[in-house]
């Protein structure tokens, strides 16, 4: 992923305003490493850090129409840009970038263009032809962007906020699938898809069209002029990515030029159950697999710098973000500059432990729903900028706008989770690539139970991250909370940590006001409480709380620990491991 950042209308056009810029967008340098450009227009300014991915030789932006009175300058991928050149006729490309379609199609569409364009971005067009722009983000938030104002009447736009924080009198986080125009001075939502009005869909359940729809998701992110690889922790969401990308990565450029093997990268503590069945599906799928360890301490000294770039301090983000922040750094050191993840699963098919509660296929749908809403807030932004802190871009097919579609508009009552009928979560996904003659994985991968990402990389990290600050924040900080940090108060001593940090290098009013609001427990732990009250006595902001209703939800025994009244939190620093249980042969039904 790139960076951008655009000043328009600042009312300063002179040399000085100019190596403000310059300066700024240094900030997102390591966002784009391979090259820098500016487009200044009057007191409009178009600046641009890039990740060359697509045509590095002559794709360097910002970007322009034939005659140049069109500038835009993209963070994204626009994965069917072939097929829109097409249907551009009598229109000269100056580059062979997937995103100069952009200014040819605003040419010809105005601001309706928008939802012709799959894949992800953020941009911002400035038409000199009448001086009014344009800014729009993608449709779930995939890649990250955030709007400014400045007292001069001046709009700031940027890829992260350490672009405009400094600069604007109040700024904040550009909503996902809006369009921002100077015409009509403000937002509106151009993506509209069925499922956002949150009625509850009837199509029947087909998994050989939900299979294909996934692997097309896949296939179209294997476009790339440079080595990529993919993330594997030997989960079911990023092992199905694998599979697909393995059978299909012999065809793409990137193969013919850097080799036939596809390269495979996973993160863990030593021993934790990730490196373990990552290793097992590498195995299976003949990639070049990379393992990459790292200790508590390592994590820890690297928080800050987690906490600067993923520009956060919700806990579970960190948490996550930690490892993923030190795989981003090992694979760009090995040449790779994109991976392919698996984000947004357990958003579309309910696969977290909580969704065991669900009590009918209304709630479980309407809580996919908004899970699917909020990912630009979590796991997007984990994603995007724990990899992006490094030059490496991460795609999520997941989360590509048509499987979207086909995936919400399957009938709820397919994803409920049912034991008695061998239903565990996301059912519906691992019965869909459960194919006997070509097996995608193995079953046991296939069917493996859900391991939370801040867990999968080893349990002890978050014990470890928990010990650290407790000698860090003491009873009487966290006695005085509240008058600190009014809003958002932190009810953790993790979460009262992060919030230092977080304050030090982003003191301003509306920084703090871009991170999700409430108390210091995941919406889904006060989902689960809705669902079943005996939740309520966990404030553990992970699924490591789901312990208990995991176990209990295939008819397990319970460990001792659970049986005696300890609480999950405890069950999980006793080293209960979740692989250390038997689960029963699972009855797939068709």
């Amino acid at each position: 992923m790139c960076g951008i950042l655009a000043v328009l209308g600042c009312s300063d056009d002179s040399q000085a305003k100019r190596v403000r810029v310059l300066e700024l967008s240094r900030r997102l340098r390591h966002r784009g490493p391979d090259w820098s450009g500016l487009h200044q227009y009057g007191d409009s300014y178009l600046a641009h850090q890039r990740l060359a991915i697509i045509d590095p030789e002559s794709g360097d932006q910002p970007l322009y129409n034939e005659d140049k009175s069109i500038i835009v300058t993209v963070n994204g991928e626009i994965y069917n840009h072939e097929e829109l050149k097409k249907g551009l006729a009598g229109h000269s490309f100056w580059t062979g970038s997937d995103c100069e379609v952009i200014a040819h199609l605003y040419e010809e569409h105005g601001e309706e263009f928008i939802d012709m364009l799959d894949g992800v971005f953020s941009f911002v067009l400035l038409d000199t032809r009448d001086n009014s722009f344009i800014a729009a983000r993608d449709a779930i938030g995939i890649t990250p962007l955030y709007i400014g104002w400045g007292l001069d009447g001046s709009v700031w736009v940027s890829s992260e906020m350490k672009g405009l924080n400094d600069d604007c009198e109040h700024f904040e986080v550009f909503p996902p699938g809006h369009l921002y125009s100077s015409k009509q001075g403000g937002y509106r939502r151009w993506y509209n898809p069925p499922w956002y009005a949150e009625v509850v869909p009837s199509v029947p359940y087909d998994p050989l069209v939900l299979r294909e729809a996934f692997e097309k998701a896949v296939i179209k992110r294997l476009m790339a002029d440079v080595p990529f690889g993919v993330l594997l922790s030997g989960g079911l969401d990023s092992s199905l990515v694998a599979s697909i990308a393995a059978r299909h990565f012999a065809g793409t450029k990137a193969a013919e030029k850097f080799g036939n093997e596809l390269q495979s990268f996973c993160v863990g503590l030593e021993g934790s159950p990730d490196l373990k069945a990552a290793r097992e599906v590498a195995k299976y799928l003949g990639t070049v697999h990379h393992e990459l360890t790292f200790t508590v301490q390592e994590g820890i000294d690297a928080i800050e710098d987690v906490i600067y770039h993923t520009e956060t301090y919700d806990v579970t983000t960190i948490r996550a973000s930690t490892p993923m922040f030190l795989m981003s750094r090992k694979i760009k050191s090995l040449g790779v500059k994109m991976v392919i993840s698996g984000e947004g699963s357990d958003e579309l098919f309910g696969g977290y432990l909580y969704f065991h509660k669900a009590p009918n296929k209304e709630e479980l749908h309407r809580e996919t729903c908004h899970k699917v809403k909020a990912l630009y807030q979590y796991d997007c932004l984990r994603a995007n900028k724990s990899t992006s802190a490094w030059g490496v871009e991460a795609r999520v097919p997941f989360l590509d706008k048509e499987f979207i579609n086909v995936a919400m508009s399957i009938d709820p009552e397919w994803k409920m989770i049912k034991p008695d009928l061998g239903r565990i979560e996301k059912w519906v996904l691992r019965k869909a690539f459960d194919d006997e003659e070509k097996p995608y994985l193995p079953k046991n991968i296939l069917y493996r139970q859900k391991e939370q990402f801040s867990d999968g990389v080893g349990y002890s990290w978050i014990d470890g991250l928990k010990a650290h600050v407790a000698n860090h924040v003491t009873n009487k900080m966290m006695l005085n909370a509240k008058n600190i940090y009014p809003h958002n108060t932190p009810t953790t001593k993790e979460a009262y940590y992060y919030r230092m940090i977080f304050e030090r290098f982003f003191p301003q009013n509306s920084a703090r006001l871009t991170v999700p609001g409430g108390p210091s427990i995941a919406c889904s732990t006060a989902k689960a409480i809705e669902w079943d009250s005996q939740w309520s006595g966990n404030l553990d902001p992970s699924g490591r709380a789901a312990l208990g209703v995991h176990l209990s939800a295939y008819d397990l025994p319970l460990p001792a620990s659970l049986s005696t009244g300890n609480s999950p939190s405890n069950i999980i620093n006793k080293k209960t491991r979740m692989d250390e249980v038997k689960a029963p042969e699972l009855i797939i039904t068709s």
